[in-house]
């Protein structure tokens, strides 16, 4: 069914329930997460008599449900005639200040990342000797720093080309066919629209199962984990976190499959796939900066 517009009003929806709901399960993942790594390191405790990991889980799980609900109430909002050309526009602003709080979002952690390296690497291992000898003698200004100050716990580097530089690849590549999905649906070509897209949802699924293969072997082989020093914490923190959204792009992508094979949008009205076309775009170049950043340069 094609979305349809109503140019004599500015439909305004009911009170929602989902802002709240989103709002809870984001609380939830980031006290869950807290309280993993917490109650994994063995010496602090959290003082949460539950598994940190249960409530994580439970974030997640109220994410998703948020997720169905809310997409839900928009796809019958559509599909019944309520959006118009000016709420069209909305949305499109709305999308916008949206991926804009993302890049400030991945902005403080690359700053982190930034002030790590190049401020207080530099400042240990500087002229004053008070700072050099009373907190880390050893210390080298090298990075990744592969040695915690106690010299207890040693990892090994990541390096860029094997996992990561495939998975950017597959990043790439899926921009490709997300455009050439997008191009198919302007130009009213709907099996190619559906293939393509198809294919888009299918290597973002292989990123996924690629960088969770990756974390297995960072743990099980590398010794690099989050007690990694700050070397392991600015990995997990940044590719944990970009991971996220993929895995929620892709579920986007899936709903947008979906839609395309039920025969919603049409050539001019398909926002909802530009949407999530602009977001996939946007995780696709986070990537590319992580990729240089964290694991090349």
């Amino acid at each position: 069914m094609a979305e349809q517009h109503n140019p004599n009003h500015y439909y305004v929806p009911a009170q929602s329930k989902w802002p709240a709901v989103g709002a809870l399960g984001l609380l939830l993942i980031a006290f869950g997460a807290a309280t993993t790594i917490q109650q994994s390191t063995g010496h602090v405790q959290s003082g949460v008599p539950i598994p940190g990991w249960l409530i994580l889980m439970a974030g997640i799980g109220t994410i998703i449900f948020m997720m169905i609900g809310w997409f839900g109430n928009q796809i019958d909002e559509s599909i019944t005639g309520k959006h118009n050309a000016q709420l069209n526009h909305s949305y499109r602003y709305g999308m916008l200040w949206f991926i804009l709080s993302e890049v400030m979002f991945f902005a403080a952690f690359f700053g982190a990342l930034f002030y790590a390296r190049n401020l207080v690497m530099p400042w240990l291992s500087g002229d004053d000797v008070s700072t050099h000898d009373w907190l880390w003698p050893a210390f080298e200004n090298s990075w990744p720093v592969l040695t915690t100050p106690d010299g207890k716990t040693s990892t090994t580097q990541m390096l860029p080309w094997g996992l990561p530089f495939i998975n950017t690849v597959i990043l790439v590549t899926s921009s490709i066919t997300l455009t050439i999905a997008h191009h198919a649906l302007q130009a009213g070509k709907r099996s190619t629209l559906n293939l393509w897209l198809f294919i888009t949802v299918a290597l973002g699924a292989t990123f996924l199962f690629l960088q969770a293969h990756e974390y297995h072997e960072a743990y099980a082989e590398m010794n690099l984990t989050l007690h990694s020093g700050i070397y392991g914490n600015t990995f997990f923190m940044l590719t944990g976190f970009h991971g996220m959204h993929v895995t929620i792009g892709t579920i986007m992508l899936i709903v947008m499959l979906g839609r395309c094979l039920k025969g919603h949008f049409t050539n001019e009205n398909h926002f909802a796939f530009e949407a999530a076309a602009w977001y996939w775009h946007f995780v696709d170049v986070v990537w590319l900066f992580l990729f240089c950043f964290v694991y090349w340069f």
